[in-house]
């Protein structure tokens, strides 16, 4: 497996060996030891699967720092425009943000740890997302910020995206309390 870190700190990409014949290909998604190895040492506790159509926009969605989750995202079928911004108060990198392509064609995975909110959309007809979780979904501790936020700067990929009611009335990351933010640790957790 080939991994690279990101261009936000904690951020890891992941590229599986993949075995293709004649038949198919066959891959591992994830192996824990490995994946430890590679700098992903928490363990997973869920797997969420989205199915979303063309220009479908998803986020940006988190949970608080009482809750707080971090990410394994790969896409089974179709094509994604991922997008994980860091809103840990006090990172050096915070309010930025990183975009990269995901598809079922490239195998390529993303790790998004805690403290970053998370957000794709969709450039083919129809996507199949993949992820595994640190913590289950706690809909209590949910928050998210508005995809067009002008202060993150997004370069979306899509004009005009299809987003659920709850993702066009998100706040912007300005009107987001300090105490709905996960809190930035030099070591990369976040705070309790």
């Amino acid at each position: 497996m080939k991994v690279t870190n990101g261009k936000l700190p904690g951020i890891i990409l992941c590229e599986p060996q993949v075995f293709k014949d004649t038949r198919g290909h066959f891959l591992e998604t994830y192996q824990e030891q490995r994946y430890s190895e590679c700098g992903i040492p928490w363990s997973f506790v869920q797997d969420n699967m989205s199915f979303s159509r063309k220009d479908v926009l998803r986020g940006l969605h988190y949970q608080t720092d009482r809750f707080p989750q971090g990410k394994l995202i790969w896409v089974l079928q179709g094509r994604i425009w991922d997008v994980a911004v860091d809103i840990r108060r006090g990172s050096p990198t915070f309010g930025r943000y990183t975009g990269l392509i995901l598809s079922s064609d490239s195998y390529l995975q993303i790790y998004i740890p805690e403290g970053f909110a998370h957000g794709f959309c969709v450039l083919s007809e129809s996507a199949l997302v993949m992820y595994k979780v640190t913590k289950p979904r706690a809909a209590e501790e949910e928050r998210g910020i508005r995809w067009d936020d002008p202060r993150l700067g997004i370069a979306w990929p899509i004009d005009d995206p299809v987003l659920s009611e709850k993702d066009a009335r998100l706040p912007l990351l300005s009107s987001v309390t300090s105490a709905d933010l996960p809190v930035y640790n030099p070591d990369g957790t976040v705070a309790d």
